[in-house]
């Protein structure tokens, strides 16, 4: 897998065309992968690339207009002064620049494509619950079902709550477990009750089923969005 190292921007030496070549060869990788709907580790990665170059385009606009200026005339037009910078950008700076304007699309043309992919897997999944639920719903169990395929995928899952800011967000931890082939026979509900018998920590467990209608790659793509719309279901019963 070809990835984008966090500091490809400065790291070896900088260049605007070199640097284009490092970043459409990676994006290449990346539209290989959401070709065939497998999303992460990517579109994190992307997330993340986008906002470091926003960032960084802020911090040099912020330090360029901090540099002192002096009066050069006055706009009549426009009713303005008009200053003249006493500082100019060096040649490195001017180039950091050129890389930063031309990645930021590139960027937002990829995750515009990943975000369509995950709100179409999204769509796609169904979220049941099984049997009664608990008093308390932060931890429990997560029976995937990934369209046509017969295995059902069981996770322990453990919501946590982080705080960023002022807000607060739900996450969930899951660890497989063991799979069942769907029958008459292992029905969600009797997989529920064969794991209370072979789990006595929980001895009542929520379960939820999260079903999908097609086949989606489970690990770079289904887990994920499934880990995800199951934290906010969970959110809006608890």
């Amino acid at each position: 897998m070809k990835t984008l190292s966090k500091d490809w921007l400065i790291e070896n030496h900088i260049d605007v065309e070199y640097k284009r070549y490092v970043l459409l060869a990676y994006l290449q990788e990346v539209s290989n992968n959401f070709d065939r709907n497998m999303l992460y580790p990517f579109l994190a990665d992307l997330i993340q690339h986008y906002m470091n170059l926003k960032t960084f385009q802020h911090d040099t606009e912020k330090l360029s207009s901090s540099f002192p200026k002096k009066l050069k005339s006055f706009d009549t037009q426009k009713y303005r002064l008009i200053y003249e910078k006493l500082y100019e950008n060096d040649d490195l700076i001017e180039e950091l620049d050129e890389i930063i304007n031309y990645s930021i699309p590139q960027f937002e043309v990829y995750l515009n494509e990943g975000k369509k992919i995950y709100d179409f897997v999204e769509k796609k999944l169904h979220i049941t619950q099984v049997g009664l639920l608990p008093l308390y719903s932060g931890e429990g169990y997560m029976l995937l079902s990934n369209g046509a395929d017969l295995q059902t995928l069981v996770y322990e899952y453990q919501m946590t709550v982080f705080e960023q800011a002022t807000e607060k967000f739900k996450a969930i931890h899951t660890t497989y477990i063991t799979s069942y082939k769907r029958s008459i026979i292992n029905t969600n509900e009797n997989i529920k009750r064969d794991l209370i018998r072979s789990n006595k920590k929980l001895p009542n467990p929520a379960t939820f089923a999260v079903e999908s209608e097609m086949v989606i790659p489970v690990t770079a793509t289904l887990l994920p969005i499934a880990k995800r719309a199951l934290a906010a279901y969970v959110s809006t019963i608890a």
